[in-house]
C-alpha cells in the first residue's frame, strides 16, 4: 500500500558556520540542482520550495570560550526553528536542506515543540558517521556541528540549549543513531553516561543492516513522529566524497538504500534534515545526486510494490 505523504516544504539553510570546513553553505543549491523537488513531485508529493533562509556569514574565526561562531550558529538555528515550526503547524513536512549539522538544533527543537503541543511522541533517527555529542570541554576545535545532539539534550551553552524555549528539547532516550564510526575519546564516555542508543558500524557488520534497522525502528507507533537527520557523511566516502568530515568504512549503496526503504516502510517519518553536502569537495555533484536518490527511497521509492 502506497503511503500518502503530507505536502513537503523545502527549507534551504546555506551556512557552514558550525563546521570546520567551508563548503556546506552550497549544499542547498546542490540538492536543488540534483533535482530533489522534481523527484518528490514525480512521486505525487506536493512540494513547495521556500527558498533559502538568511543569516550571518561565516567569519572563519577561532573559538572563543570554547565555541566557534556561537552567536552566528544561534541566529541560524533560531531562524530555522521558526521556519520549521510554521510548516509543521500548517500541516506540512519540513525538509531542511543544509548546511552543516549544527542546524539540527533548530530543526529538532521545532519538531520537539510541535510534538509537545500536539501530544505526540518524538523519536530522532540520527544517520551520521559522528555521534555529535561533544561539548566545549571535550573538543578543542569548538566546531558546533559536533555538538548538536548534546545541545538538544540540554548539555551546552544556554543560548543553544534554550532554542525553542524548553530545556532540554529532547532526552537521550529519544535519540537513535545509526552508522556511527568516529567518536572522540571523552565523547565516548559522555555517550555511555547518557545512555545513547547507538548502532555503530561494528554492530552493523556483525548483525547486518536489516536487523540493525529493525532494532532502531522498534517501538514506533501511530502516535510517534519520526524525525530523520541525515548527514551524508554516514555514507562511505567512496560513494559520497562531497562532504567535509569524511570517515572511511561508512554505509555502502545497498546498505543506505535499505536504511531508507525500511524507514519508509515504517510510515512514521514526519520531518527530515539533509545536511553536510559540500559540492566544492565533490565530483560532478555525485553526492547531492546520491542524496536525492536516497531521499526518494525515504518517500517510498522501491523496486517492487510491497505490502
Amino acid at each position: 500500500m502506497r503511503r500518502i505523504f503530507p505536502p513537503v516544504s523545502l527549507i534551504g539553510v546555506p551556512t557552514d558556520i558550525g563546521a570546520g570546513h567551508l563548503g556546506a553553505r552550497l549544499g542547498p543549491d546542490a540538492l536543488r540542482i540534483a533535482g530533489l523537488a522534481q523527484a518528490l513531485r514525480g512521486r505525487g508529493i506536493e512540494v513547495e520550495d521556500r527558498g533559502n533562509l538568511a543569516g550571518p556569514p561565516n567569519p572563519v574565526e577561532p573559538p572563543m570560550d570554547g565555541y566557534r561562531h556561537l552567536a552566528g550558529v544561534v541566529a541560524w538555528n533560531e531562524a530555522l526553528m521558526q521556519a520549521s515550526l510554521r510548516e509543521l503547524e500548517a500541516g506540512r513536512m519540513p525538509v531542511v536542506l543544509g548546511g552543516d549539522h549544527s542546524l539540527a538544533i533548530g530543526s529538532i527543537a521545532a519538531v520537539a515543540a510541535h510534538c509537545r503541543a500536539t501530544g505526540r511522541r518524538l523519536r530522532v533517527l540520527w544517520l551520521d558517521a559522528h555521534a555529535d555529542f561533544n561539548t566545549s570541554d571535550v573538543t578543542p576545535s569548538g566546531n558546533i556541528h559536533g555538538m548538536p545532539v548534546a545541545c538538544l539534550c540540554g548539555i551546552g551553552p544556554g543560548v543553544l540549549t534554550g532554542i525553542g524555549g524548553h530545556v532540554p528539547a529532547i532526552t537521550p532516550a529519544q535519540v537513535t543513531q545509526v552508522g556511527i564510526r568516529s567518536v572522540d575519546q571523552d565523547e565516548k564516555r559522555m555517550v555511555k553516561e547518557h545512555g545513547l542508543d547507538i548502532y555503530d558500524m561494528r554492530y552493523i557488520d556483525e548483525v547486518g543492516m536489516k536487523r540493525t534497522m529493525e532494532a532502531a525502528l522498534e517501538g514506533l507507533d501511530d502516535d510517534t513522529h519520526l524525525h530523520v537527520s541525515f548527514d551524508v557523511d554516514v555514507l562511505d566516502p567512496s560513494i559520497a566524497p562531497g562532504t567535509g568530515t569524511r570517515v572511511p568504512g561508512g554505509l555502502n549503496y545497498r546498505e543506505a538504500q535499505l536504511v531508507m526503504e525500511m524507514i519508509a516502510d515504517s510510515g512514521r517519518m514526519g520531518s527530515l534534515d539533509v545536511v553536510e553536502v559540500s559540492p566544492a569537495l565533490d565530483e560532478r555533484n555525485r553526492t547531492a545526486e546520491l542524496a536525492v536518490d536516497l531521499v526518494e527511497s525515504l518517500f517510498g521509492k522501491s523496486t517492487l510494490m510491497r505490502d
